[in-house]
């Protein structure tokens, strides 16, 4: 059983762990060292986009399949820790690095990252062209995306308590993913459902009456992937209760944290960790936004949301030629219709113009996407490399 005070020290190790799995892994989990490099070592200048909420950390786990407060799917972007008003190209690069990777892992030619950065190109221009309703894709999604919104729209509470609770009683089981809490946390987080500040959007996440009643049932430190370490994240299981029925819910208790991206300058942007993050997925996921919410835990500002049984990540570890191609500009599309919402048709007209500049006579893809991608491949690789040898002698001790 994990105390609390030793939630740091083995959510380090397993942080360290996880990263030296795959060179993948490793960009997956080094956005701070991105932007540092993206600063400090592209020899090629990046064009400056018109300022608008990026997710600031798109990779390929962090887009996937979103149900809405109803349960209607689409594939939007997953995770915005790292939201700000920003540079749209930061998204592009980090995309485009995250599948290169995900090709490299995939032992593909190098071929095959110069089409995919093409096909991520021309997937994102073309979303840029004014339908922003996420179904003019539905005819163009390729087939591992088709199977896994077949999954997603399948699913039910059980599978979503199976799967994160490895059961469907009303109990978060303690074990090697839900820690123990203090007697401080868990009496915070009961004020906190049961606060005026925050019942009624709890109340409601179940089509309920914003007057219904709201207890909490469980709840357990959560140890989920590498976004735990150092920071407040909690599972919560809360019953909601009005005149019809009671029916239970599973919530996730995140801590906000400062972004590494840049943000825009003179940007107007909500000072609160947690009020940024909401206010970038409303902008950027709408099925997301619409069900989180901020609040005050413990002294800290945290992200409330409830957790959807059709929620899914896309979990791909190799992938084939043709497929990464059909994936890239897929995904790319995704990530444009997300920037392109925020813009009026003006200002679409001169980023989709602007990005057309620097190609070559033999490459679609403009010049500063491919030496950008290109240069952080080769300094995550040498820096994957270190990480696991550091890795390995720590083992050794």
């Amino acid at each position: 059983m994990i105390k609390p005070r030793d939630r740091l020290k083995t959510l380090t190790a397993l942080r360290n762990r996880k990263m030296a799995q795959s060179a993948h892994a490793f960009v997956r989990g080094s956005t701070e060292k991105f932007y540092e490099w993206l600063e400090s070592r592209t020899r090629c200048a990046l064009p400056d986009g018109p300022p608008v909420w990026i997710c600031g950390d798109c990779h390929l786990g962090n887009l996937g399949p979103l149900a809405d407060a109803k349960g209607r799917v689409l594939v939007q972007i997953r995770d915005l820790d790292q939201t700000v008003i920003g540079n749209p190209v930061h998204d592009l690069v980090r995309l485009g690095l995250s599948l290169a990777s995900a090709v490299r892992s995939s032992d593909l030619p190098g071929v095959t990252t110069a089409r995919l950065l093409e096909e991520l190109m021309a997937g994102y221009q073309n979303a840029l062209e004014g339908d922003f309703s996420d179904l003019k894709d539905r005819d163009h999604r390729p087939k591992v995306i088709q199977q896994i919104l077949a999954q997603s729209t399948r699913r039910r509470w059980r599978h979503l308590a199976e799967e994160r609770l490895d059961t469907v009683e009303p109990v978060i089981p303690l074990g090697p993913r839900f820690w123990v809490l203090t007697e401080r946390e868990r009496s915070q987080l009961v004020k906190l459902v049961e606060s005026d500040a925050i019942r009624p959007t709890l109340a409601s996440l179940k089509g309920r009456s914003k007057d219904a009643s709201v207890a909490l049932v469980d709840a357990a430190y959560w140890r989920k992937g590498c976004s735990s370490l150092g920071r407040l994240r909690y599972a919560a299981l809360l019953r909601i209760t009005d005149d019809k029925e009671s029916r239970i819910c599973l919530i996730d208790v995140k801590e906000g944290v400062t972004a590494a991206a840049p943000r825009a300058k003179r940007a107007k942007m909500p000072k609160d960790n947690a009020e940024r993050v909401v206010a970038g997925a409303k902008a950027l996921s709408p099925n997301l936004g619409q069900r989180m919410s901020p609040a005050k835990l413990l002294g800290r500002s945290v992200i409330v949301r409830e957790l959807m049984p059709q929620d899914l990540k896309l979990e791909i570890e190799r992938l084939g030629a043709e497929e990464a191609l059909r994936l890239s500009r897929y995904l790319a599309s995704v990530l444009g219709r997300a920037h392109g919402r925020q813009m009026e048709d003006k200002g679409r007209a001169a980023w989709r113009s602007e990005l057309t500049k620097s190609r070559s006579a033999s490459m679609d893809a403009p010049s500063w996407l491919w030496r950008a991608v290109v240069e952080l491949i080769s300094l995550h690789e040498a820096a994957y490399l270190d990480h696991c040898r550091r890795y390995s002698l720590s083992e050794a001790a």
